[in-house]
């Protein structure tokens, strides 16, 4: 499993793709749903997740496109 891509809001108000534990965003985009289209790419090449950061900075929605420790049931 890969590391999970992180979209997070950046100082110049554009949006990064960021793989968790990663010192450099891997890409830099004007609008989070640029940044959250190839963050789910990568995540799912990698077997991983997308965490979707708000302005704020906290999470507002995780997505996983691997082995999901609590798939949904029903």
């Amino acid at each position: 499993m890969g590391k999970n891509q992180h979209v997070t809001l950046n100082k110049n108000g554009g949006w990064n793709v960021k793989g968790a534990g990663n010192a450099k965003a891997t890409v830099n985009v004007s609008t989070q749903k640029e940044a959250i289209k190839i963050a789910t790419g990568i995540a799912k090449n990698q077997k991983s997740e997308v965490v979707i950061h708000n302005r704020e900075g906290k999470i507002r929605e995780k997505n996983s496109y691997g082995n999901d420790p609590y798939p949904q049931k029903g």
